[in-house]
């Protein structure tokens, strides 16, 4: 076979199977006699940081714009399966993301019925808003029926999603809520044989292994007095008679029969065989019946070609059930990715290295600091702080600055201006390998402004009820997805974020190099205040330094890299340099004797290639 040899400047490779592909022809073109290409003569496609773009999926392609408080599907529209087009998917692919989190597939309770479907809507005494919370599931084997064009081909609306999805380049990640379920679960979509949670209970026991359910015998629930979720002047709004009896254990952990409205009110504890009020004893010998069915619904998803599962309060189940379950999961798809959302650091690596998780939730540490940051209220050499925690495992970080849970970066709850979510954005994209994720309509600044329903005016977008995202639908331009209705500088936002995320995902020293804190080192010898954090990234002639500033005012900063960071990225300490922003920012700046001076712009950030 004749020598050959391929010259590729990495950072254009679009897609790694583009990129194999590309080899494996170009080698079998130089192959006159045909024979068989030895797999190790096909060089493994660059690394790749995983980008997740997520969605409620009943909101995303929601174009009504009534946005009446608690108004109905009919009132105020609803986002569908269909909706979300091959242009949408080409758009979000273009911002930089490799993966879709479709929030909210699943079925779960709601107000809304479908009686010529034979589908009736939930009691308003245990559903939170008109469309109800997506994590209170009331049937795992079926999809919600507000999400689909033609109710009874719903579940192949889904499917249609999925194989478009796939066919843009993007894969999929769907929730898995194994804590909790709603009130009235009952699936009529479950495979024959299968039987429901808590149909074979011993309701007379408070705790026995095999039930799925906790109960609290001689007690009937008592719905929270204050909640009236349709509002006193609708009829059929709360009126107390919901039964249940006995009373179950509240989604939260709560053993009362009378849980608050801040409580997990709408859903009911699964049992996985941990005896919770007498000390949490576990019986896992024989394997509960809980951990059979959540097995099950896993490997149903999977089946489907799901690409992940985000799981609800991954924490709140024992780290022995992942432990059993994602091995069996993954035995139908290798590659499929579990992420554990998660709020307890001294449980981090319990649950990636025994429970076998791909990816962490990174709120409580580096997600918190950087809203302090923005707001002035936490320094950048706590970021290094972070990282050194983690240092050993930071590739199975996601990071993100809003998710449905969160308040909006424009919200006047976290920064009240989109703009200033930047350089915290920047870090959240480029401080290691992990993933980044980043929610719907975050790239246009929407600020989730207004008081949709249950959730009230918080700063969040609605996850209860029936809503058009108005800045998100300036975007979606009614379902041309191509952005003409926004303003320059909504359109000049989200141009910073797909530079952002492409090259996160697409550069080799981000996507899949190493780190070195330089913010800690200059705020000792007073070149930076502590309001800007830096670091590099590097991967072989990769070399990138990272400067986030938080200030309020223009910064003259001069970062020094130390010796051995130097020796790390191959710096020669008496060579000049040109540090040239990957971002369109235009810097140029020249590094002398490994020291770097610039004045650089409140709230701004910028990725400077050494070179």
């Amino acid at each position: 076979m004749p020598e050959v040899i391929f010259i590729l400047e990495f950072d254009k490779v679009m897609n790694r199977a583009l990129f194999t592909s590309f080899i494996a022809m170009a080698l079998l073109a130089c192959n006159p006699t045909k024979e068989r290409i030895p797999d190790t003569m096909i060089p493994a496609a660059p690394a790749q940081k995983m980008v997740i773009y997520q969605m409620m999926v009943r909101l995303f392609g929601n174009t009504q714009t009534t946005n009446k408080p608690y108004g109905t599907l009919q009132e105020n529209g609803v986002g569908k399966f269909n909706h979300i087009n091959a242009a949408a998917l080409a758009a979000i692919k273009q911002l930089g993301a490799t993966h879709v989190w479709y929030t909210g597939v699943i079925e779960h309770a709601t107000l809304t019925a479908y009686p010529e479907y034979g589908i009736a809507a939930d009691d308003p005494d245990v559903v939170k808003g008109r469309a109800g919370s997506p994590y209170s599931i009331r049937d795992y084997y079926d999809v919600s029926p507000d999400l689909a064009v033609n109710v009874p081909q719903r579940m192949n609306e889904f499917e249609q999603l999925v194989a478009r999805t796939h066919t843009a380049g993007l894969k999929v990640i769907i929730d898995f809520v194994p804590n909790h379920v709603a009130r009235k679960y009952q699936s009529d979509a479950k495979p024959a044989g299968v039987k429901d949670l808590g149909e074979t209970d011993d309701n007379t026991a408070a705790f026995k292994p095999s039930n799925n359910f906790y109960y609290l015998p001689g007690q009937a629930l008592v719905p929270p007095a204050t909640y009236n979720p349709l509002g006193a002047e609708v009829a059929g709004g709360e009126d107390g008679t919901f039964t249940e009896r006995p009373a179950k254990a509240t989604g939260n952990d709560q053993f009362t029969a009378t849980p608050r409205v801040d409580d997990w009110f709408d859903s009911v504890k699964l049992n996985y065989g941990v005896d919770i009020q007498q000390g949490r004893k576990k019986f896992f010998d024989p394997v509960p019946d809980t951990w059979l069915k959540m097995k099950d619904i896993l490997i149903y998803w999977a089946s489907k070609n799901i690409d992940g599962f985000r799981c609800d309060m991954a924490e709140m189940v024992p780290v022995e059930f992942w432990e059993w379950a994602i091995p069996q999961a993954k035995a139908i798809n290798a590659n499929i990715v579990f992420i554990a959302e998660i709020y307890n650091p001294a449980a981090y690596r319990n649950y990636i290295k025994r429970g076998k998780f791909d990816f962490l939730y990174d709120k409580v540490q580096l997600y918190d600091t950087l809203r302090l940051l923005t707001n002035g209220q936490a320094a950048a050499g706590d970021i290094a702080r972070i990282q050194s925690s983690l240092s050993d495992i930071n590739a199975h970080m996601l990071h993100f600055l809003e998710n449905h849970d969160e308040q909006r970066i424009a919200s006047r709850f976290f920064a009240g201006d989109a703009w200033k979510g930047v350089p915290g954005m920047v870090v959240t994209a480029t401080i290691d390998t992990g993933p980044v994720l980043i929610y719907f309509g975050q790239e246009v600044g929407e600020p989730g402004a207004g008081s949709e329903g249950f959730s009230g005016d918080d700063g969040r977008t609605t996850l209860f009820d029936y809503w058009g995202v108005p800045e998100h639908q300036k975007w979606m331009n009614n379902g041309r997805f191509d952005g003409a209705q926004l303003s320059e500088e909504q359109k000049q936002l989200r141009q910073v974020y797909a530079e952002l995320l492409t090259l996160a995902q697409r550069n080799a020293a981000l996507a899949d190099g190493d780190y070195a804190d330089l913010t800690l080192y200059n705020i000792a010898l007073r070149n930076i205040p502590d309001a800007v954090s830096t670091y590099c990234r590097f991967r072989g002639e990769e070399k990138l330094l990272v400067v986030a500033s938080f200030s309020t005012k223009t910064e003259h900063i001069k970062i020094e890299i130390p010796p051995a960071v130097a020796t790390q990225l191959q710096l020669h300490p008496n060579a000049n340099y040109i540090a040239r922003d990957l971002l369109s920012s235009g810097l140029e700046l020249g590094m002398q004797n490994l020291v770097l001076e610039a004045d650089i712009g409140p709230y701004s950030a910028h990725i400077l290639k050494i070179k």
